[in-house]
């Protein structure tokens, strides 16, 4: 963006040789490692781990700093095709780098919604200029209109890695039920939205004191708690994998925990503004803190708070929904929904999670990294394991620093953190053994 300045350092090119990391302290939940050692990458893939002296064509010193598998996001909504104001695949993922993520799930709520194999094919493809790994979630039905299912093998033949209609929850039993077959059958999960609209209409921020003070109308608990037990109820009845996207209520995630304990095969994600954020911290008619799932009461926030320490949580997921200017500038009532997350998804936890809370970096680090590679499938990812792939995130947990949206990578500022003083930064993102992102 003109007058934008970036640190953002790209694709630092090291040909096709080998990097070795050398005397990081390596965080690797799958092995269950934490201890300081080299790393060596070669040809896109982990050869080596512990003290390593074989030669590399290029070091890079991590002393000081921890070396992670790479961060994968459940929920980014990139907004490409047809959506280019708010954010592009380039741009959206140069912003993923920044934060340390080596891959995103991307949403399919774009123009057009992305229900063809052909439109999932063109978001992987390389002119988009995508600077970490794209993994496309396929529409769960044609249009994202809840009618008709798409062709689920023909998209996870082109790299669908799971389905969602995003915004547009599967309401129908009927349409839910055959969703969760037909996912189950392509062998990925599908990932709900949880939110009864007949409930949700005209709401514009969770149901309470604070909506009532601003005189804003309200979106009730219910709404996220009830859709979630129906879908538990059809996941069970079917054997299925659901994922429930950023829970956001005490009430939804009793629920996720009661489904689990019952047989269910189910995973959920809670985002950095949930846990962070109550709605007793929005600044009146700011629509920086507008997004759907509201932001809810402060018990709501603990609960999420508790289910990232139990390990009810799977995973921490940005939702990171970008907006041009233009369109968060009009009243509350009419904004859209949404806040951008990717570049401060790590410092929040760290800050939040870490620092105030005592949640070991292992946990954080399974919660970005390892667990979502297991939700998608992914075995060659989540992990820094010889064999495993290449993709690396470094950061810093002690580095303090203030976020200021307007020197992200993101086309967007949709955020209610800018300027906020942080702790943890990401120092350097590999993608298959090459620095994407370089902030040593």
């Amino acid at each position: 963006m003109p007058g934008k300045t970036k640190k953002t350092q790209l694709a630092t090119d090291l040909g096709n040789g080998s990097l070795l990391i050398r005397g990081g302290r390596i965080i690797d939940p799958a092995q269950n490692l934490d201890a300081e050692a080299d790393i060596l990458l070669r040809d896109g893939l982990v050869a080596e781990v512990g003290r390593v002296d074989s030669a590399a064509d290029n070091t890079l010193d991590a002393r000081g700093l921890v070396v992670t598998p790479g961060f994968i996001d459940l929920h980014t909504h990139l907004r490409e095709p047809g959506q280019w104001q708010k954010e592009t695949i380039a741009s959206g993922t140069a912003a993923a780098a920044a934060g340390g993520f080596t891959a995103v799930c991307a949403m399919p709520n774009t123009a057009p919604i992305n229900d063809l194999p052909a439109i999932t094919r063109w978001m992987q493809e390389a002119e988009r200029g995508a600077l970490v790994h794209v993994f496309p979630v396929g529409a769960a039905t044609v249009g994202s209109k809840g009618e008709q299912l798409t062709d689920y093998y023909a998209l996870v033949k082109a790299g669908a890695v799971a389905f969602s209609d995003d915004g547009r929850p599967l309401a129908e039993d009927r349409i839910m039920r055959e969703a969760l077959r037909a996912a189950a059958a392509a062998g990925v999960p599908v990932m709900q939205h949880a939110e009864d609209m007949n409930l949700t209409q005209g709401g514009v921020m969770t149901e309470g004191p604070t909506a009532f003070r601003l005189g804003l109308h309200g979106m009730p608990v219910r709404a996220e708690s009830g859709m979630v037990e129906r879908d538990l109820d059809l996941a069970r009845e079917i054997g299925a994998h659901l994922h429930v996207c950023h829970v956001s209520t005490g009430a939804a995630l009793d629920a996720v925990r009661l489904g689990r304990q019952t047989g269910v095969r189910v995973t959920c994600e809670v985002t950095p503004h949930h846990f962070t954020l109550a709605d007793e911290d929005v600044i009146p008619y700011d629509t920086r803190f507008k997004m759907n799932p509201p932001l809810r009461s402060a018990a709501d926030r603990e609960a999420m708070l508790r289910g990232l320490e139990d390990g009810t949580v799977d995973a921490i997921a940005t939702d990171h929904a970008p907006h041009a200017p233009h369109e968060k500038s009009v009243e509350f009532d009419r904004a859209p929904f949404g806040i951008t997350g990717l570049e401060t998804a790590l410092a929040l936890a760290i800050t939040r999670l870490h620092g105030a809370r005592g949640i070991p970096l292992a946990r954080l680090v399974a919660l970005l990294s390892t667990n979502p590679a297991r939700i998608l499938g992914r075995s060659d990812r989540g992990t820094l394991a010889p064999g495993a792939r290449a993709d690396v995130t470094i950061f810093d947990p002690a580095k303090r620093w203030r976020y200021a949206a307007a020197l992200g990578a993101s086309r967007a500022q949709n955020t209610p953190f800018d300027g906020w003083r942080l702790t943890g930064q990401v120092r350097a993102t590999l993608v298959a053994g090459k620095i994407v992102y370089n902030n040593l």
